[in-house]
């Protein structure tokens, strides 16, 4: 896919994502199947069903066991961030783990397939992949900006991960000026 369309949908996710973690939830199943585009190609994000608030403070083993029980039955395992898959008994689970997903989508729609979906297909364990930082191919077409921005999402740490309204700056900066823009920095 043309890294100008990538941006374009990917902007249009991204402001979808920032109405929810605005109002305090999370998607908690962002994936490709779940962004559906419009007639305008702009994007709709779809099947709400695993949305719940975003911070879900974990203070016993029992609570952490019960979060990732959940996670487990409702999020996509291909697309579920490293924290759902090992829950610590002493945690706060945020928003960042649409950041994540949404990092899965943006690789999906670079190369072709997500980063973990020849994992699953195989049937070797995505929880233990996820463990690991990713690579992006070496022989891409993107620009250095689009792949930092990737990487970022993608960050093991949730803590070290931007926010969706980080994310959007970012993007920002990638989106090239409007047709008869002068962008020449004097």
């Amino acid at each position: 896919m043309p890294e100008q369309r990538i941006l374009i949908i990917l902007h249009g996710i991204c402001r979808g994502l920032q109405a929810i973690h605005s109002k305090g939830y999370a998607h908690r199943d962002l994936k490709p199947t779940n962004v559906l585009l419009d007639e305008d190609d702009q994007p709709v994000l779809m099947d709400l069903g695993s949305m719940n608030q975003a911070r879900i403070e974990v203070n016993s083993s029992r609570e952490a066991v019960a979060v990732q029980d959940w996670a487990a039955q409702r999020c996509t395992i291909s697309y579920r961030a490293p924290e759902l898959f090992t829950v610590p008994s002493q945690c706060v689970i945020d928003e960042r783990t649409d950041i994540w997903s949404l990092g899965c989508v943006l690789y999906c729609m670079m190369f072709g397939e997500g980063p973990y979906d020849a994992i699953f297909q195989k049937g070797d364990s995505v929880a233990l992949a996820v463990q690991n930082p990713i690579t992006v191919p070496p022989t891409t077409r993107y620009s250095a900006a689009l792949q930092h921005l990737l990487l970022s999402m993608m960050t093991l740490n949730p803590q070290e991960r931007p926010s969706i309204d980080d994310v959007l700056h970012q993007l920002e900066g990638l989106q090239p000026a409007p047709v008869g823009q002068d962008t020449t920095q004097i």
